[in-house]
């Protein structure tokens, strides 16, 4: 009796790059005959000839191929989403249609869910060679303050590249939210995980969608989807600020009282008046980010919307 293998794969602009992927998986699961693989293709609005790609992919019989087009681009998150609610193997798998996230672990994955108990088999890249030192500090960073204020663990260097049992699959579509950060997620909902490490993979063509900006961005939905410690901080700094305030009005009453009062600092007066300012918009932006987010929950408007699907 085979088994059920869903293969998530994401995908905006990656029109060099799909059909390298459908040929890596089935070079990979010619060796593993017990294992029947469906490739599920999520075009999240892309501009180029990805769509044209994956149409001609599911008239292929070498790997059975499905593919579901977004209306536009509704974001990695929205597609991994769709990918998991349209999954129908035993097995699910969500990979990269870069190649970045390496086909033949999936061997040794598939090897460890069937002979240990384990719920998820995840990948985590062990060093970040190629990468801009800029970007590995960041994201270094990133983990570092997560893991600090979250009670949700992540590993660092953790991908998306996992391989999970329908419990796990099925525990993960509970959790229907608008914001998403699927890395959160999958530490979240628990479940027995191992993660293998594996050095740091170059794209096998085309270009990255995400910046700087775009992975920053990420991040920080990241923190505030799963912490609330910079409300926290807000209050507490402050509560300093105020005091340090208070205790300058002190100051200076007594100061007037004593030497009388001087009509000189109008700019220091001023940059205090700026930095208060500045401070006070600050943790209103952080206050803003937490109330947007509830803004677009409360719509409950859909993750995404098809506009073709096979």
């Amino acid at each position: 009796m085979t088994v059920k293998v869903s293969i998530i794969v994401p995908c905006y602009n990656e029109e060099e790059t799909v059909e390298l992927f459908y040929q890596a998986i089935y070079s990979i699961f010619q060796k593993l005959p017990q294992y029947h693989p469906s490739i599920l293709f999520i075009n999240d609005g892309s501009t180029d000839q990805t769509l044209t790609k994956l149409r001609q992919l599911n008239q292929k019989t070498q790997v059975e191929s499905h593919y579901i087009s977004f209306s536009r681009q509704f974001g990695k998150e929205a597609g991994i989403y769709a990918g998991l609610q349209n999954a129908d193997g035993e097995l699910v798998t969500i990979m990269d249609a870069d190649l970045q996230d390496p086909p033949e672990m999936l061997v040794q994955m598939l090897h460890l869910l069937e002979t240990t108990d384990y719920d998820c088999i995840g990948t985590m890249r062990s060093d970040r060679s190629g990468e801009p030192p800029i970007r590995s500090f960041f994201s270094n960073l990133f983990y570092k303050i997560i893991n600090k204020i979250s009670q949700t663990q992540i590993v660092p260097g953790a991908r998306d590249f996992r391989l999970m049992r329908r419990n796990m699959v099925d525990a993960i579509l509970e959790m229907s939210e608008y914001n998403r950060f699927s890395k959160g997620i999958f530490a979240w909902v628990g479940f027995k995980t191992k993660y293998l490490p594996y050095q740091n993979v170059e794209r096998v063509a085309g270009q990255t969608s995400w910046n700087f900006w775009s992975l920053f961005k990420y991040s920080m939905d990241g923190i505030t989807d799963f912490s609330t410690v910079p409300l926290i901080i807000a209050v507490w700094l402050g509560l300093f600020v105020m005091m340090v305030a208070f205790i300058g009005l002190l100051f200076i009453v007594i100061r007037s009282l004593m030497y009388g009062n001087p009509t000189r600092g109008w700019a220091s007066t001023i940059s205090i008046v700026l930095f208060l300012g500045g401070l006070q918009l600050f943790f209103l932006g952080i206050i803003g980010n937490y109330i947007g987010k509830i803004f677009l929950e409360v719509k409950h408007r859909p993750l995404y919307i098809i506009r073709e699907k096979k």
